[in-house]
C-alpha cells in the first residue's frame, strides 16, 4: 500500500491548529488575512480554513520578518510566488494540451496543399482532387517527426 501526499492547497486546517504549526499567535494570522499576506480559504459559515501551503506561507513570512524585511515587501513577494505558481499550472495545462495534440495526430501522414497555399493535415484513405491540390507524403521515422519530448 502506498502512501499519498496530502493535498498542498486543500483548505484543511481551522486557525488554531495552523497558528500553532506556523508557531505564532492566532491573531498574528488574523492580522495577515486582513493585509493580505496569507489569505485562507473560508467555510460556508465564514471560519478560517488554512493549507499546508498556506502554513508555508506564514513561516515565510515569520522568517522575513525576522530578518527585517517589511510587510509590504513580503506581501510582494508572496504576490509574485503566486504569480509564478500560476503561470507553472498553465504551463504545465499547455503542455499536457500540446501532447494531446501530438499524439491525436501521430498516424496522420499525409498532408495536402490548396491553390491558396494552405497546408491540411488529411486522414489516411482520404482522396484528394488532383486538378486542385498537391498531395505530398513521407513516412516518419522514430525520432524524426519533429515532435518535442
Amino acid at each position: 500500500m502506498t502512501a499519498q501526499q496530502p493535498d498542498e492547497e486543500a483548505p484543511i486546517f481551522a486557525i488554531a491548529v495552523a497558528a500553532e504549526l506556523a508557531g505564532m499567535h492566532p491573531q498574528t494570522l488574523r492580522q495577515y488575512d486582513r493585509l493580505g499576506l496569507v489569505v485562507p480559504g473560508r467555510t460556508p459559515g465564514g471560519s478560517r480554513r488554512y493549507s499546508l501551503r498556506h502554513v508555508k506561507q506564514l513561516r515565510e513570512v515569520a522568517a522575513l520578518s525576522a530578518e527585517g524585511m517589511s510587510l509590504p515587501a513580503i506581501s510582494r513577494l508572496i504576490e509574485m510566488e503566486n504569480t509564478v505558481r500560476m503561470l507553472r499550472r498553465q504551463i504545465s495545462d499547455l503542455e499536457q494540451r500540446l501532447r494531446d495534440e501530438v499524439s491525436q495526430r501521430r498516424g496522420a501522414r499525409v498532408f495536402a496543399a490548396g491553390t491558396t497555399g494552405s497546408v491540411v493535415t488529411l486522414r489516411q484513405g482520404t482522396r484528394v482532387r488532383r486538378a486542385t491540390d498537391v498531395v505530398v507524403w513521407r513516412p516518419a521515422r522514430d525520432g524524426d517527426d519533429g515532435i518535442p519530448r
